[in-house]
């Protein structure tokens, strides 16, 4: 009886555990391949990369670009575009993404995407003619297309670079006059200009600016503001601080960086280092070696689409007593 009461057990463990690993591969949510590649020669030494960025609740915490099977550079999730240099000219590469997740598993590559790098061109320091006749508007409320007088062939243009305020945000060829940009955020203004760039790499002054304001799309909430934000003082070796703490605006992605503001004037820009952290995030501003100062604090989140998003509510503290 024993040795059948011993087998019986060793059988019902053997099924347990082999229901447990059925559960765990039910459970389990691979990450996606990153779509959207695109791949567009910038110069006879250097490309643009871009993807598609995932939604904010996907998990990612990164990508990886890779030049064949080799990486080429780690990029924060709320990024999705790369200029991949030091390249030669008239050379074919082929390039694919991962997506990465906090535990640091890595998806599938995307699909290969392959450009071939223009000619060199003898040495040139002349900068290109500034594109002209940019022009746009709104594509609905997320969304923007714009257009400009392309170079006239034998100007050597090899691709246009669009920058939203002092950002670049997207690449196209030079042979291309038009751009539609994506992940844009509903009612809300936007500034672009466009730089033309040539196979030695020199980039163009910038285009005159195109102003474009999105409409407020069905639904669409326009409160970009941090969340549950909190304030409160504490003293250490002689010093006041203010702790703040907040919950992350829904924007879609990860935050990067805020602005902090004391008494409605800004005193420091918080970029995280690494992933911005989940739940609610906390940050400690020394502000006064005084007891009995009262002081004003908000702070607003850098959106997605590089502009800052509305302030929170403002609390007021007062440094060694109550806030």
């Amino acid at each position: 009886m024993k040795r059948i009461s011993s087998l019986a057990a060793l059988v019902s463990a053997a099924v347990l555990t082999l229901a447990a690993c059925g559960s765990d591969d039910d459970g389990a949510k691979p990450l996606s391949a990153p779509a959207g590649v695109s791949v567009q020669a910038g110069s006879a030494s250097s490309v643009h990369v871009m993807w598609n960025q995932a939604d904010g609740k996907a998990g990612i915490s990164g990508y990886e670009v890779y030049r064949g099977k080799t990486k080429v550079k780690d990029v924060p999730a709320a990024q999705n575009m790369i200029d991949v240099s030091g390249l030669k000219p008239s050379t074919t590469y082929s390039f694919t993404v991962r997506a990465r997740d906090a535990d640091g598993t890595l998806s599938p590559h995307s699909g290969a995407k392959s450009v071939t790098t223009p000619a060199a061109v003898a040495e040139d320091r002349d900068a290109p003619a500034r594109p002209a006749g940019l022009a746009g508007k709104s594509d609905g409320a997320r969304a923007a297309r714009l257009s400009w007088v392309r170079a006239a062939a034998g100007q050597g243009i090899t691709s246009y670079d669009i920058y939203q305020g002092g950002s670049k945000i997207h690449s196209v060829g030079g042979e291309t006059s038009t751009a539609r940009i994506t992940r844009l955020r509903p009612g809300t203004h936007y500034s672009f200009t466009v730089t033309a760039r040539d196979a030695a790499d020199n980039s163009s002054p910038a285009s005159r600016a195109v102003e474009i304001t999105t409409p407020h799309g069905p639904g669409d909430d326009p409160d970009t503001a941090p969340i549950d934000f909190r304030a409160t003082t504490h003293t250490a070796d002689g010093a006041h601080y203010v702790d703040l703490s907040w919950l992350a605006p829904r924007t879609g992605a990860d935050v990067p960086s805020y602005q902090i503001y004391l008494d409605g004037a800004f005193a420091t820009t918080l970029t995280w280092g690494d992933e911005a952290p989940r739940g609610r995030a906390t940050y400690s501003v020394y502000v006064s070696k005084k007891a009995g100062e009262t002081y004003r604090v908000k702070l607003r989140a850098k959106l997605p689409d590089g502009n800052w998003g509305t302030f929170s509510a403002e609390r007021t503290v007062v440094t060694g007593g109550r806030s």
